[in-house]
């Protein structure tokens, strides 16, 4: 049943911090399902995704809400660098999103971002990213350092390359709610889960 599927739910909910795959075609959604994943992301239009699965899933494309849902998604994800530049735009979307039935998940790259899009839309999932590669920052230390800006009761997901159980244990201290991770380390990374904190 398309919009059923509680995103922010999924990934709240249990012991521990949630693993999000993203999924480049059926398959790999299904794998991700039975590898432990609480959540898949959808970089592409994959409507077969959505009958593999019975994840939440993530829309992460540039496509309207309308589409997003009659594809099966569970959450849109917007970007809060878009406020800057066409703040109504994202608005009405937001509120198209809201009006349907999905959730929305807002990209964060810094501070200043956080910030607008709190003013603007006050969502209650963050997408922490780091920024671009030639960024001479660590992208987990800025991840970890947006993280004290997300206020209490919001979630925070962290969009990193994440390779080791060490970070994913770093997160988790320091209160991110889910991760996002590479298909092919999902399963190492769920059966050796660290023990919840």
């Amino acid at each position: 049943m398309i919009g059923q599927r509680r995103f922010s739910q999924a990934i709240s909910e249990g012991d521990g911090i949630a693993l999000i795959a993203p999924a480049a075609d059926a398959d790999a959604a299904s794998a991700a399902e039975r590898a432990g994943a609480e959540g898949v992301v959808l970089d592409a239009n994959i409507p077969e995704v959505r009958a593999a699965t019975g994840l939440p899933i993530l829309w992460r494309l540039d496509a309207s809400p309308a589409e997003a849902l009659t594809a099966g998604a569970d959450a849109l994800l917007l970007t809060a660098g878009s406020l800057e530049d066409d703040a109504e735009h994202v608005e009405r979307r937001w509120q198209e999103a809201y009006d349907i039935g999905l959730e929305c998940v807002v990209e964060v790259r810094d501070a200043d971002e956080l910030e607008l899009a709190l003013e603007r839309l006050d969502p209650e999932i963050f997408l922490l990213a780091p920024r671009e590669a030639g960024d001479a920052d660590d992208p987990l230390e800025s991840v970890l350092d947006l993280l004290p800006d997300v206020p209490a009761g919001k979630l925070a997901i962290a969009d990193l390359e994440i390779t080791n159980l060490d970070e994913i244990a770093e997160l988790e201290r320091a209160g991110v709610d889910a991760v996002i991770v590479a298909s092919h380390n999902l399963a190492g990374l769920v059966r050796a889960a660290p023990p919840e904190v």
